[in-house]
């Protein structure tokens, strides 16, 4: 049977487990989550400082194949009183904090944060430092858009400890760009990647994105082409997620009928991944790759790749503040999620309250789970004790990995299940096997994207 059709099903991206669609928000309430953020915050900040994610939600155009939190506007007069809100956030933080923070990683995120001025994301940042101590070995990165991240934008980032830098390059193929409303030339990324580098960032990751609209080999093998042309220290490589039912107008702009069939997607893929391969990079990680040096490299050769809502990262903290419209805060012991809408979000933390919507409250059976989903993401392995056999929900997802086996996608060995070569691709499956609340409450198809 082929492979491609058999396991190409809705699967989750598992950036957390439980996934979102499965919190069970009916066990969360703000007081109880308060409590284990102290507590991790005590633990956490003691050991390895804590992590910080600041969504950025607003865009001047709509890309269409986008499926994350923005807020689209050319009003820029909404950048300060923005910014005033997520400090003003933050500041509800270190009440309950109540020490002073250690700070090991900040990641900007968005929509666009370069749709903001230098000077206010200096402003938001300063203020924070003001009120934290950021450790030495601090990871701090950013989200740029090549149209409009400036050169004053990087040297007041590299100013402020930022050495990272994603730039959105999707692809370079015109008419794909113009269907999903991204144009941007090679010579402006060629432009950004300079200034970065003379700047003194080091470390460069390009999203790419197959799976689009229009998007043919030919194509994709002249986008990576130009891509090693700039030589990025990473890649990210993204599924494109279709799911209009759930993003509205802005991904039907093109109709299905416009999109590579499975198996001219997962030849993009294939492409793509040759490519990077012949070109130096390593597979480090569902959707990554990175250049022998890149941090994230060493780290996944030395079994310590971390991965959390921000993605992959070399930072291992327990605690994960989210701050602004719709981010996703992580404790270990519990998840949250802010209001998505950004004029609802400033009401709320002007009026003095934590702008959380929803949580869930992880079980002693969500963090075993969790652990070897995450090791699979960051390893493609994991390895079993004891006393997880004796969980209901590892015995079942060893029963479902059954049939992989036979597939050649895992091997699984006494104390461990290790994924083939041959079953990369099709890590996000690996993990479904094991995603116990998924399963007791029914796949939903309407709540993923496709899985390969």
């Amino acid at each position: 049977m082929n492979l491609i059709r058999k396991y190409n099903v809705a699967a989750p991206r598992y950036t957390s487990y439980p996934t979102v669609p499965y919190w069970d928000e009916n066990s969360f309430n703000t007081d109880t989550w308060k409590t284990w953020l102290k507590k991790s915050f005590q633990e956490s900040n003691h050991q390895d400082g804590i992590s910080l994610y600041i969504h950025l939600p607003f865009c001047e155009k709509l890309c269409t194949y986008c499926g994350c939190n923005k807020h689209i506007t050319v009003n820029h007069q909404v950048e300060e009183p923005y910014i005033a809100t997520l400090l003003k956030e933050w500041e509800l933080y270190l009440q309950v904090f109540g020490s002073r923070p250690r700070i090991r990683e900040i990641h900007l995120g968005g929509g666009t944060p370069t749709f903001f001025s230098a000077e206010h994301l200096s402003t938001l940042l300063e203020g924070i430092y003001r009120t934290a101590d950021i450790l030495p070995d601090a990871a701090f990165s950013f989200e740029g858009h090549p149209g409009n991240t400036t050169a004053e934008h990087l040297q007041t980032l590299y100013q402020l400890g930022f050495r990272r830098i994603s730039l959105g390059i999707q692809d370079f193929d015109p008419k794909v760009q113009e269907v999903i409303n991204r144009p941007q030339s090679y010579e402006t990324v060629a432009t950004v990647v300079e200034n970065a580098r003379k700047t003194g960032f080091t470390a460069i990751n390009f999203d790419l994105i197959y799976g689009l609209p229009l998007q043919t080999a030919a194509g994709m093998a002249d986008t990576v082409r130009k891509v090693m042309q700039l030589r990025p220290d990473r890649i990210s490589f993204y599924s494109y997620a279709h799911v209009p039912w759930i993003k509205g107008v802005g991904q039907r702009k093109y109709s299905e009928a416009d999109l590579p069939g499975e198996q001219e997607k997962r030849q993009l893929y294939e492409l793509g991944k040759n490519l990077f391969n012949s070109h130096g990079y390593t597979e480090i990680g569902m959707d990554h790759f990175a250049l022998p040096g890149d941090e994230l490299h060493t780290a996944f050769q030395q079994g310590q790749l971390h991965r959390n809502f921000m993605g992959y990262t070399v930072s291992h903290t327990s605690l994960l503040v989210g701050l602004g419209a719709s981010a996703i805060g992580d404790n270990w012991y519990a998840y949250v999620q802010n209001e998505k809408r950004t004029a609802t979000y400033q009401e709320l933390v002007n009026k003095g309250e934590f702008p959380v919507v929803r949580g869930h409250l992880l079980s002693g059976e969500d963090l075993l789970l969790r652990q070897h989903i995450h090791d699979l993401m960051c390893t493609f392995e994991t390895t079993w004790h004891k006393q997880d056999t004796q969980c209901d929900a590892i015995v079942e997802g060893l029963q479902r990995l059954q049939e992989m086996e036979k597939d050649g996608l895992v091997q699984v060995i006494p104390k461990k299940v290790m994924v083939t070569p041959e079953g990369r691709p099709f890590i996000r499956n690996i993990c479904m096997a094991f995603d116990a609340r998924m399963w007791r409450q029914l796949p939903d198809s309407q709540l993923f994207s496709k899985a390969i």
